[in-house]
């Protein structure tokens, strides 16, 4: 108990540490952004007074600096406007724009918005606006929080998936070592029971009653092999689909209720398929009790199996409550249930054995509140 605390205590500061590292690279990334804005503010500043100093130059003044000033700038572009947002002339941006009356002015109103203009007074007491965009390298930098973040994001989500696998393949393991450990226990009354029944036979027993309990021990036999199955790779057989599913509806009609109408329907032929006999039965007991369970007791259930070029398709239909369409896809996750008592396991069980050990396919075929539902299975032929 204490090692499960002290690793949640763990978990918990690293998910906090890994917090407060993202908001400080994403508070200095905002810092930067900003350094570097002011920085590329100042060389405005100074370009435009260079170009100040040119416009109000005589023979004697030294140009030697603002020239060199206005020549180093060739990444920042540049708007030169009169009071009235006239452009005058523009710096650094394509030639492509530039020669497109459209594009340039399009091209200036986004450069507008993104600083503030510098005032550029003239000799005549007029001035110019200096409108400045963002240098590549600041764009860059503006997008970078965003890509941050991205990366950050898609970094939880392989470790959160990561954890989740773990956790289940831990959770798996737990379950298929409960269920072998299961399969082990019951094997020892199970010996007994055949003992027992040998000696019920010495002694004269009813013959009807004796092939009853035979059935029932085999059952159990059945269900110890099912267990003993979970967690390893099931061996599968080439097998007649028809004869194995209508020996277990035949054993699950003796013994439910007589109010449960039965149906069973497939074709008169051998239809031959890989599966694993002991997990099959599973598969239509779990299918067929789930729609007794539906209709509590009472109603009238139908298996039918058919075939369509190299597919044989298990339908089983009751007549119960029906699922909500938005549920069709959860009844088969593990601990969904409608039920009082149950764990949810069943269907979540059944689409493994049936996808992962057979390959093949299960669903919601169909189902109408109140009116009913059909489970369908869809295996290939062998």
């Amino acid at each position: 108990m204490q090692f499960s605390e002290r690793r949640n205590l763990t978990r918990w500061f690293i998910i906090i540490a890994s917090f407060f590292i993202v908001v400080l690279i994403l508070w200095n990334t905002y810092n930067f952004f900003q350094i570097f804005k002011n920085e590329e503010r100042a060389k405005m500043e100074f370009w435009a007074s260079a170009l100040t100093s040119i416009a109000n130059a005589n023979e004697n003044s030294d140009l030697d600096l603002p020239l060199e000033i206005i020549s180093k700038n060739t990444t920042i572009p540049i708007f030169i406007t009169d009071q009235k947002d006239k452009i005058l002339d523009s710096k650094n941006i394509d030639e492509e724009i530039v020669k497109d009356s459209i594009a340039l002015k399009n091209y200036f109103y986004s450069v507008k918005n993104d600083n503030l203009p510098i005032k550029m007074e003239s000799s005549d007491n007029k001035y110019h606006l200096v409108y400045y965009g963002n240098s590549p390298l600041l764009n860059k930098l503006k997008y970078y929080p965003v890509a941050l973040l991205l990366i950050i994001i898609l970094f939880g989500a392989v470790v959160y998936n990561f954890y989740r696998a773990t956790k289940m393949a831990t959770q798996n393991k737990l379950w298929a070592g409960m269920a072998k450990e299961t399969a082990h226990q019951i094997g020892t009354p199970l010996s007994s029971l055949i003992g027992w029944l040998e000696i019920l036979k010495m002694e004269n027993i009813e013959e009807s009653t004796i092939i009853e309990i035979e059935k029932d021990i085999n059952r159990l036999q059945t269900i110890t092999d099912r267990f003993s199955k979970i967690g390893s790779e099931p061996v599968l057989e080439k097998r007649d689909i028809v004869v194995d599913t209508q020996k277990t509806v035949d054993y699950l009609q003796s013994r439910v209720s007589q109010q449960v109408s039965f149906h069973f329907e497939a074709p008169q032929h051998p239809i031959y398929v890989e599966i694993n006999p002991a997990l099959h039965s599973w598969t239509i007991e779990n299918l067929v009790k789930n729609a007794i369970d539906a209709m509590k007791g009472k109603g009238s259930l139908k298996i039918i199996l058919s075939e369509s070029e190299n597919i044989i398709k298990i339908s089983i239909s009751d007549t119960g409550k029906g699922i909500p369409k938005n549920q069709f896809s959860k009844v088969f996750e593990p601990g969904f249930t409608t039920k009082k008592r149950g764990w949810g396991l069943g269907l979540s069980l059944t689409k493994r054995i049936v996808q992962e050990y057979h390959k093949g396919k299960i669903k919601v075929a169909h189902s109408e509140i109140g009116k009913g539902t059909t489970m369908q299975i869809s295996y290939k032929t062998a």
